[in-house]
């Protein structure tokens, strides 16, 4: 069993959000455990040429500032793309529900293609949502996220767990490590908060979002990639505690005095 004391609750603060159990002590959540332990060359890349985009696209605007807050504003570009990211894949699958259980919404022009495709998709497969959007908690291994989606696939005869990618460059193997730590929580918090015994499924998937339509991509996210991501969680508390690897200053005793 891990240290962290239950009930182990969600906390939203700002663009973001962080769990922490019955005292407060923050709980590792699995997408920063995978940040933190994985290295992601492909990632400076993306940095760099998101900055350099955002560069081009607002070049006047940038040039009309003072160098420390042009350089404030491009630090910042990655960041507000990869939240852009997120929040459309929320705004993308709520929409999409209401729209499936029957509510008339209004779908913003710079989603509505984005939320056609993804209720294209529930219709071909006749998807039948479990559960949407939910925490889960692993007191055995000591990590919490929030999981998208777990469905009754008719069609296939399966019930998976989803993640939903709405990002422009695709489906990364990684995600099954995510998918894992979601899978083989201990447990789930209903809408009350209490926790219930995580429904078991017959596998995970990717539902890739896009504004020219969606896509479902099958996962391994098993035992395997369960124990892999266990070894990541190592790797990231490794990298935390590194900074207390350095000692105190050693000061050279005092010169003697002479003669």
């Amino acid at each position: 069993m891990s240290d962290y004391t239950p009930p182990i609750r969600r906390k939203n603060h700002g663009k973001g959000h962080s769990y922490v159990d019955a005292h407060g002590v923050k709980v590792p959540g699995v997408t920063t455990i995978l940040s933190e332990g994985v290295p992601k060359p492909a990632l400076m890349n993306w940095a760099a040429r998101t900055t350099a985009e955002y560069a081009i696209d607002h070049w006047d605007e940038l040039s009309e500032l003072p160098t420390s807050a042009r350089l404030k504003e491009l630090n910042g570009a990655r960041f507000a793309d990869r939240d852009a990211a997120a929040r459309r894949g929320t705004e993308v699958h709520g929409l999409a529900e209401r729209l499936v259980g029957g509510e008339e919404v209004e779908v913003p022009d710079a989603l509505a293609g984005h939320v056609e495709a993804y209720v294209d998709l529930l219709d071909r497969f006749r998807l039948e949502p479990v559960l949407v959007e939910f925490v889960v908690v692993s007191h055995a291994y000591g990590w919490a996220g929030t999981c998208d989606l777990v469905a009754d696939f008719p069609s296939l005869g399966r019930r998976l767990l989803c993640d939903i990618k709405t990002s422009r460059s695709g489906v990364f193997g990684e995600t099954a490590w995510q998918l894992a730590g979601y899978r083989y929580a201990d447990a789930y918090l209903d809408e009350a908060g209490d926790e219930q015994p995580m429904i078991e499924v017959d596998g995970c998937a990717v539902i890739h979002v896009r504004a020219d339509g969606a896509d479902l991509y099958p996962m391994e996210a098993g035992p395997q990639q369960l124990r892999e991501f266990r070894y990541i969680q190592q790797i990231a508390r490794a990298c935390a505690n590194s900074r207390d690897y350095v000692g105190e200053v050693i000061v050279p005793p005092p010169l003697p005095l002479a003669g």
